[in-house]
């Protein structure tokens, strides 16, 4: 065992592992200026009509935190910066998290990553990064399904004015997006078919300014706002009517088309160019699992304290903290766990990204287009995005429930954090169809592999449950058999269409994507502790990290027994495995907790104090009645 206190040098490295390389201390300034409007009382005293709209507290807080990061036009060159200030961001103000990600990785990243010459379109850049502008990012159309693969929206090329005229063929093409924030300019970047001499030239982004303080501009139509209740942003639908874009705001992207009307695409063709297109994605994809990984860390912190604090009074054993059961540790214990795993993929992601911001644009080596775009822009982000975000709302979720009715209150943030990956798993590139898809690529790539003897049959020797490497090895050899059972059955099909080949495999394939994507995490989790050189962090992280695998296992274990990856006496054995886990982890729990937290400020959660109850009374006022 552990002592509660770890040395200087085993501190230093939990603070690397858990906060990543920018120091808190560079959100200082934006953080103490955001939050005065963060955090407001709604039973302050101040006169209501003085304080800033919505819009207007909106663009504040985008400005904040546009300080906090690289110039414009070098958005994407300090990854480590720009995952810590969204990360921040999404545990302070989730909603506030969404609209940031939108503005700087999709609004602004299109400019700087596709902009021909982003020197165009400085003074936009710039009022977006100060605050005088919000950024948005339109590409889902509302009327069909996997409308990402095929646009509507047309910019047809007017040669005469060196013009595009963006229009929207009718309504089931209508843009959806969070573009009706009142009272202040909004920037797009409009996903839409390029048509130059009547030929389709494939899916770029256009810049285009949305609004002004009075309403939408000319050529714009919005609709009435769309509640989305579990994510309040400003949603409504978006059309254009022959609105003229000039040629410095389509992001062409090393397109070009000559003076003589001749169009040349260094993208080679249409589908092509919807992957580079596209590829400002990655950005997104590379930070949600940081983001995930604070907002899980400060779930299960909350959930950890609530549990140590509360005292029951059932009668199986009054007075006794709710952490002495064993249901609320393995709960609890295992939020921290899978907290610490989503936090060794931001690692992973974060390292994917940054080697990818260096490589040349996607050759004929990438992905063919499959089910969706995702997967063939960038197969491994996609699939962070996808974990992150679903085991980021399991984590949140799983802490609301433990800690009975002050996990639903809005003050301690825990219903924020769940919607606010529970609603993205739909945004940023729908999480089930990139993992229909990665299943789909991993099946048709091992269709000529032999299939593998199963796992619990074979005698090979394994780790202990107990091991952070048992998990990791699984993963592997459940993946390899599943993929290999749907080979099969696909080989089998004997009707001649893709969808009739597929269509029976797709709710299989879906598990395979997501065990890939899971295993991808678990091998992150294996490469940070490769990485931890003080002994007793590297032992209590160890056992955190076999507390994940563990409690993995037992999500994944109906698919484990039934292609006999496991025994059923090794699924019944986890509990006490859990259990045991547990059992070292407790003695550390202040200083797990201690190093999870976001103790800069974040949030002032009542959760997260010291005194609960005390803390919640301190957000309370009070009316009395008279006296009689």
């Amino acid at each position: 065992m552990l002592t509660d206190t770890l040395p200087v040098t085993a501190c230093a490295e939990l603070h690397r592992i858990l906060h990543g390389p920018c120091p808190p201390e560079n959100l200082r300034k934006p953080r103490a200026d955001t939050e005065t409007n963060t955090n407001t009382n709604t039973n302050t005293s101040d006169d209501a009509d003085s304080r800033p709209s919505g819009g207007a507290q909106l663009l504040r807080k985008l400005g904040l935190m546009g300080q906090a990061l690289p110039a414009p036009e070098k958005i994407f060159e300090d990854p480590a910066r720009l995952a810590a200030v969204h990360a921040w961001a999404a545990v302070a103000d989730p909603p506030l998290c969404l609209a940031a990600l939108v503005h700087h990785t999709l609004c602004l990243g299109s400019m700087a990553q596709l902009g021909s010459d982003p020197a165009y379109l400085t003074e936009r850049m710039t009022a977006l990064t100060a605050g005088r502008a919000k950024g948005v990012y339109l590409i889902t159309e509302a009327g069909q399904a996997n409308s990402h693969l095929a646009t509507r929206t047309r910019a047809a090329y007017d040669p005469a004015t060196r013009e595009f005229v963006l229009d929207t063929p009718d309504a089931e093409a209508a843009k959806f997006g969070s573009a009706g924030t009142p009272g202040v300019p909004q920037t797009a970047v409009v996903l839409a078919r390029l048509f130059t001499d009547g030929t389709d030239r494939g899916v770029f982004g256009f810049v285009v300014d949305l609004t002004d303080r009075t309403g939408p501009l000319p050529g714009v139509e919005l609709s009435s706002p769309i509640g989305l209740g579990a994510l309040p942003l400003d949603y409504v639908l978006v059309r254009f009517r022959r609105l003229r874009v000039p040629d410095a705001h389509w992001l062409a992207d090393g397109a070009v088309i000559g003076a003589d009307g001749t169009f040349h695409d260094p993208a080679g063709s249409a589908e092509r160019r919807l992957q580079r297109t596209l590829r400002v994605g990655q950005g997104l994809w590379a930070l949600m699992p940081a983001v995930a990984a604070a907002t899980a860390r400060q779930s299960a912190v909350q959930a950890v304290n609530y549990a140590r604090q509360r005292r029951t009074q059932s009668r199986l054993a009054p007075g006794v903290p709710l952490l002495s059961y064993r249901t609320q540790q393995r709960a609890v214990l295992g939020a921290l766990a899978d907290a610490f795993a989503l936090t060794c993929a931001a690692h992973g992601a974060r390292a994917l990204w940054t080697e990818s911001l260096g490589a040349p644009s996607a050759g004929d080596d990438s992905d063919a287009m499959g089910f969706t775009p995702w997967t063939a822009v960038n197969r491994p982000l996609a699939a962070y995005k996808a974990a992150s975000v679903r085991l980021a709302a399991e984590v949140s979720a799983e802490c609301q429930r433990r800690c009975g009715f002050s996990g639903h209150l809005d003050v301690n943030r825990l219903a924020g954090y769940h919607g606010f990956h529970h609603a993205f798993d739909a945004a940023g590139g729908d999480s089930q169809l990139i993992l229909y898809d990665i299943g789909r690529s991993l099946v048709e790539e091992s269709a000529d592999a032999p299939a593998p003897t199963a796992g619990a049959a074979d005698g090979a020797a394994r780790p202990s449950a107990t091991s952070p490497s048992w998990w990791p090895e699984i993963a592997r050899t459940h993946r390899a058999g599943l993929a290999a059972h749907l080979a099969a059955r696909l080989r089998d099909v004997k009707h001649g269409s893709p969808f009739d080949a597929w269509n029976p495999l797709l709710e299989d394939a879906g598990l395979l994507g997501e065990l890939y994507a899971d295993g991808l995490m678990a091998e992150d989790v294996l490469n940070v502790l490769g990485e931890v050189r003080d002994a007793s962090a590297h032992a209590v992280l160890g056992s955190l990290a076999a507390l994940h695998g563990a409690m993995a296992a037992r999500r994944w274990s109906a698919s484990l027994l039934a292609h006999e990856t496991l025994r059923p006496a090794d699924v019944q054995a986890l509990t006490d495995v859990i259990d045991h886990l547990c059992d070292e982890l407790r003695p550390h729990l202040p200083l797990l907790t201690e190093a999870f937290v976001h103790g800069d400020g974040a949030t002032d959660a009542p959760l997260a104090a010291a005194d609960y109850n005390a803390a919640l009374r301190a957000t309370l006022t009070w009316t009395r009645g008279a006296i009689t």
